[in-house]
């Protein structure tokens, strides 16, 4: 560990030498290249024809355009998240239709997809560029670490449903995929910073130049530090955060046939921390607030080859390893992944996309303590995975058919099989009618099968501690979904998505009480009163998620979104369980969101942003109405200046609580901040 913080803190210290040495010794090459051949991801510039005619990849792991994808998916473009003002993954999400975006503290964060959110919710699939970080230690995602340079993302595909037949377990209620830019499209040199209130200092900064005629590059690195949110009361939370992060990219292109891609990112953090942990002694619970460290690397590397446009075969294999030193969890991960995928077309109107897949994971939990531990301290896992999916256009691009499913193994439950069907018609070119029918499958995470959280710790007498224990027998939980939605360009300015869901959950997990035994260690003597991980819980989800897309003029565009859920969870008769039913109160069941963008005179740009999320009524939270607004003034080419406010509508809010593990209460302020970009 100490090697890897080492190698970070001197390639941050001279990340900034090496980017202008790149860019001295490359600025005739970069001279000399085609810096227009970007991707125009300024929607105010394409027509809303052209606006659903984009492709998309997630939903069927090939080109489609969004009007005709079989599943309930959004893009959010590059463009959007520099009118939105969003500084970090996050806070672009929350313009995502039906996603349950919500910050904990100043770091922290729960992102979900028709229910069941949590600060570490376990079913949804993220992907950045085809590697996964999807960590299985919590079945979560640590959203602190998921982090590029915002201008260097083309787009962020996000499928609410099940994406498992292709994507695998995991892939339950959601996909969110970001997908970044090519390095031809990102050339010459872009910085940017600013500050404010709460963003307190951020500063990017991004070269791209060419090695040959066929392959191109970019080198980045960034550095932000962001102020603590704030109690209730108004103090400060400890939970202030700050981050360093380099990479680069580079593409081979010889022509359409072949294609290589090598990528990779490194990144060290400091976080400020709080956590109550409960303790054996007087006054039974401890305030802990000791700086935590994030920090690890990632390299991947891609070949794609095109036999012709409707057949090609990819490859792709990454590295990656993740280090978290907190005073609860001390955890080196390194993850090994290689992905094989072939599309060919079978007849005239048939086409078959399979795949196999391998992934080598190891982890270290060299920090075990009284609260958090694992048995053993440290676990290799394998999962091995194919997939195949076929789609016949029955009726000349009037119905299509996709079948498909994905099969895996792997250490904790063995076989998994998950199928789908996805039926498509699409009458004319103004109206789009799909359903789906799908089996989705979580499997069991590394605190499910072998861990062990103290929850309570009562005085007695007899002293007793209450603590969850993990199961080796810890089986996946299962969905089977059912989906339909309809698309349609109702005017040349307007278009509506609706998409409903009911999901059928089986083998949820839940706890159940074991018998109590007497623990002398740590002391003093205690008496443990267990609660064992079962798979007793059942549920039905089901919902609507509606957006619309509103172009009265040329240079001026709304978007509105609706979102219903309605969750019920169920325990056998006479459980013990207090906990799990909870969950139903942790999704807001009504969310509203609108947005505006306008092209005004003297190229200034002005987007505002209004959210409405219900209450949680698990964690007493009320319902909140919040707005965000960007003026920017991009007075030539090069330039741009831009002012940007977030949660205009109030001092301060609360929007989520952490359960498991528990935090002090946190409140997110409004904040102002200034930004200055200039490219050449």
């Amino acid at each position: 560990m100490n090697s890897l913080v080492t190698g970070l803190s001197r390639a941050w210290r001279h990340a900034g030498l090496v980017l202008f040495w790149v860019m001295a010794s490359s600025l005739p090459a970069a001279e000399e290249a085609d810096l227009n051949r970007e991707t125009p991801d300024d929607l105010t510039e394409l027509s809303l024809e052209e606006l659903i005619n984009v492709e998309i990849t997630s939903v069927s792991r090939k080109e489609e355009p969004i009007f005709k994808a079989p599943s309930a998916v959004t893009i959010v473009t590059g463009n959007d998240i520099r009118r939105s003002g969003a500084t970090s993954i996050p806070e672009a999400l929350r313009m995502v239709p039906g996603l349950d975006v919500a910050q904990v503290n100043a770091h922290d964060w729960a992102i979900s997809s028709r229910g069941f959110n949590d600060l570490f919710a376990n079913k949804l699939l993220v992907l950045m560029d085809g590697r996964s970080v999807y960590t299985p230690l919590f079945s979560g995602v640590f959203w602190d670490v998921q982090d590029t340079m915002l201008e260097d993302i083309e787009r962020i595909e996000v499928i609410r449903g099940p994406g498992a037949t292709l994507w695998g377990a995991n892939a339950v209620n959601g996909v969110i995929n970001i997908i970044t830019k090519g390095a031809r499209d990102t050339q010459g040199l872009l910085a940017n910073a600013g500050g404010g209130t709460e963003e307190r200092g951020f500063a990017n900064l991004r070269y791209g130049g060419q090695l040959a005629e066929n392959t191109h590059y970019r080198v980045y690195t960034k550095y932000f530090n962001r102020d603590d949110t704030v109690t209730p009361s108004g103090d400060d939370s400890n939970d202030a955060w700050s981050m360093a992060r380099t990479g680069f990219r580079a593409d081979y292109e010889q022509d359409w046939i072949n294609t290589l891609t090598f990528q990779g990112d490194l990144y060290y953090g400091d976080l400020d921390d709080t956590y109550i942990v409960p303790t054996l002694t007087p006054p039974y619970t401890s305030v802990v607030d000791e700086p935590a460290h994030v920090s690890g690397g990632n390299g991947l590397a891609r070949w794609t080859h095109h036999f012709s446009e409707e057949a090609d075969l990819q490859l792709q294999l990454y590295y990656d390893r993740t280090e978290r030193n907190t005073s609860l969890i001390d955890e080196a991960r390194n993850t090994v992944d290689l992905d094989l995928q072939h599309r060919f077309p079978i007849l005239e109107r048939h086409e078959v996309i399979w795949g196999l897949g391998y992934r080598f994971a190891h982890d270290d939990q060299s920090g075990n303590n009284f609260a958090l531990s694992f048995d053993p301290t440290d676990r290799s896992t394998h999962l091995y995975s194919s997939f195949l999916q076929t789609e016949w256009d029955l009726l000349e691009d009037l119905v299509e058919l996709t079948l498909g499913s994905k099969f895996e193994h792997n250490d904790y439950t063995g076989f998994e099989v998950q199928p789908g069907a996805r039926l498509t018609w699409t009458p004319n070119d103004r109206n789009t009618v799909w359903g789906a029918v799908s089996r989705a499958v979580r499997t069991p995470s590394r605190v499910e099968d072998d861990g062990r959280v103290l929850n309570t710790v009562t005085p007695g007498p007899p002293l007793t501690a209450v603590s969850l224990f993990g199961n080796n027998s810890f089986e996946s939980e299962e969905l089977t979904a059912y989906e339909l939605g309809y698309r349609v360009k109702a005017h040349a300015q307007v278009s509506v998505d609706v998409a409903t869901f009911y999901n059928d959950y089986d083998s949820l997990r839940s706890f159940e009480s074991g018998s109590p035994f007497l623990e002398n260690n740590p002391p003093p003597p205690h008496v443990v009163v267990p609660f064992e991980a079962v798979n007793d819980m059942t549920a039905e989800t089901y919902g609507a998620e509606v957006a619309l897309e509103y172009r009265p003029l040329d240079w001026w565009r709304w978007r509105a979104s609706y979102t219903y859920l309605r969750m019920q969870l169920h325990l056998p008769d006479g459980s013990p369980d207090t906990i799990s039913e909870s969950a139903e109160g942790t999704s807001p069941h009504n969310q509203a969101g609108l947005r505006t963008s306008i092209d005004l005179p003297w190229n200034v740009q002005l987007d505002l942003t209004g959210r409405y999320v219900d209450s949680l009524p698990t964690y007493g939270i009320p319902a909140y109405v919040t707005m965000d607004a960007r003026l920017g003034w991009r007075p030539n080419d090069r330039l741009e200046v831009a002012v940007v406010g977030q949660n205009l509508l109030d001092d301060q809010h609360p929007e989520f609580r952490s359960s498991f593990i528990t935090v002090p209460a946190a409140e997110i302020q409004r904040a102002f901040y200034a930004k200055l970009s200039i490219k050449f």
